[in-house]
């Protein structure tokens, strides 16, 4: 029992004239796995039975479609190449294999018809397509270890990811339900989710070893994809015959003491630069101002208010603005060491001789007169953002440091 390759010219004229069955798939979808074949005939065979396709139908199959002659639950023959086949239970089984891996044929030599007269005939198609839009979401956070943020953090995925049908046969035998007429991804989906959920926390986990930012997690689709593979393939492909396609995610949220963690890391590492931290403590005075103006017992009570306030912390924040303006003063003197500050006007110093100048009379000097003439060292001018020239640290107009 077999199926032989049928030409166009004979599906169009003389099968036309005789009283054979056609069979088609079913509509196919984008998650539509498994579909029997609809027969169609012209006129009524009253011959034939519900159950048996007769010798001689024409089967036809599309482009990324899998045809499987069954018989009892046991394959007879089968074709991955689109085409027009007709049966001949008097053949043996051609196997057209069409791009499919050899291993689609070592299934079929393990699950082959026993060659017995047919009884219960049917057609049914396998999809070829990549199976898209499977949608997972994680119930449970996911630990992630960051080490740029040296914590145990919890995170939580939404996305989908696709499959790939590899092996049919080996696809209808593990699993597609028994009697089955029409199978979507979403019929059969219960357990694969379960062990892709864990598959991910697996490969999560390992962008954790490989270092990975948490941050970076959503744009690395791609490479999930590969850790997905790596986890989860192995076993679909031996057990199942599909593989994992493509994961995409679209969405990455964090429980809320991993929010918390995060905030405060990313605080402490904006509050590290002495510029941001000097900002912040003129803001908080300025603030302060500002309230006490605004105090609704009038604003002297709130400026008296105020002044014990500063009384009792104007010692703490004048140390912490003097911390923070010795810092400001150390990393320009590094950057004016490194040749890095931006001076438009006045002498400017041989890299490694910071404090060498040349006088107007052409005398190079270390000291604050000139060796030479007596001329008093003329001090530095820098612009400031503002427009402003000044010899000082600070801009005399604006108050910004000098950078």
């Amino acid at each position: 029992m077999g199926i032989i390759r049928a030409t166009a010219k004979a599906v169009g004229s003389s099968l036309a004239d005789q009283w054979l069955e056609v069979y088609e798939p079913e509509d196919m979808g984008d998650q539509t796995v498994f579909t029997s074949g609809v027969k169609m005939r012209k006129g009524q065979n009253v011959k034939g039975t519900g159950d048996t396709v007769s010798n001689g139908s024409v089967i036809h199959v599309y482009d990324n479609q899998f045809m499987m002659l069954v018989d009892g639950g046991r394959i007879v023959d089968y074709t991955a190449e689109p085409g027009y086949y007709k049966v001949d239970n008097s053949c043996m089984p051609s196997v057209f294999n069409g791009e499919l891996k050899e291993s689609v044929k070592e299934t079929f030599s393990r699950i082959k018809f026993g060659g017995t007269t047919p009884v219960r005939q049917k057609v049914f198609y396998i999809n070829l397509q990549e199976i898209k839009g499977i949608k997972f979401g994680t119930r449970n956070p996911i630990s992630y270890f960051d080490s740029f943020y040296n914590a145990e953090l919890f995170l939580r995925a939404h996305g989908t990811y696709s499959i790939k049908i590899t092996d049919p046969l080996l696809f209808y035998q593990e699993a597609i339900p028994r009697n089955a007429g029409h199978v979507e991804i979403r019929d059969i989906n219960e357990q694969y989710m379960a062990e892709f959920l864990e598959a991910l926390q697996s490969s999560v986990n390992q962008m954790s070893a490989d270092g990975i930012r948490i941050s970076y997690v959503p744009s690395k689709g791609r490479e999930l994809s590969k850790y997905m593979a790596d986890t989860l393939d192995e076993d679909w492909n031996r057990m199942r015959g599909m593989e994992i396609l493509a994961v995409g995610i679209a969405s990455i949220s964090y429980d809320e003491e991993s929010q918390k963690m995060i905030q405060m890391r990313n605080q402490g590492a904006m509050l590290s630069d002495p510029f941001v931290r000097e900002g912040y403590v003129q803001g908080a005075m300025a603030r302060g101002l500002e309230a006490a103006g605004s105090n609704a017992n009038g604003s002297m009570a709130g400026f008296m208010g105020m002044g014990v306030g500063m009384q009792a912390g104007g010692a703490m924040m004048q140390n912490a603005s003097g911390l923070n303006l010795a810092q400001m003063q150390m990393q320009q003197q590094a950057a004016q060491a490194n040749g890095q500050m931006n001076m438009t006007e006045g002498p400017v110093s041989p890299a490694g001789a910071a404090d060498t100048w040349v006088c107007a009379c052409g005398t190079k000097n270390t000291g604050k007169f000139c060796s030479e003439c007596g001329s008093p060292r003329p001090a530095l001018e820098w612009t400031c953002a503002c427009g402003t020239k000044n010899t000082g640290k600070f801009c005399s107009e604006c108050g910004s440091p000098r950078r």
